[in-house]
């Protein structure tokens, strides 16, 4: 499984489409993802958001897209990048980003199985 975060808002234009990610692949080239046991590390990014945010879980067996495991900030651990559209029936659940008082990205339940790394 890897992860994705985006707005609740453009998830829910998205949400019935057989394939989204263009504007993404437009601007970065791929569409940045996630191995859940990393969530942790990039969650900070998405705290000053005013905005409610969703992580979508996806199954990357099943996308039709090309996954490629990148380490482009030298960090010494590789992020799944998604070269192409993500096909929706890839998606196996959206969880709302969940967030402290203090705008922290709090752990869902359905990812508590996975050790931070």
């Amino acid at each position: 499984m890897i992860l994705h975060c985006m707005k609740k808002s453009t998830w829910e234009e998205r949400k019935n489409k057989e394939f989204w990610g263009k504007r993404n692949i437009e601007s970065e080239g791929f569409i940045h993802c996630s191995k859940p046991e990393f969530f942790w590390r990039i969650a900070p990014v998405f705290e000053d958001s005013a905005e409610e945010l969703v992580i979508l879980c996806i199954d990357e067996t099943m996308l039709i897209s090309k996954v490629k495991y990148e380490d482009g900030d030298n960090c010494k651990r590789a992020y799944p990048h998604v070269y192409g559209l993500i096909n929706n029936s890839a998606v196996t659940a959206v969880l709302p980003f969940i967030r402290s008082k203090d705008g922290k990205w709090l752990k869902n339940m359905e990812l508590a199985k996975y050790e931070n790394a």
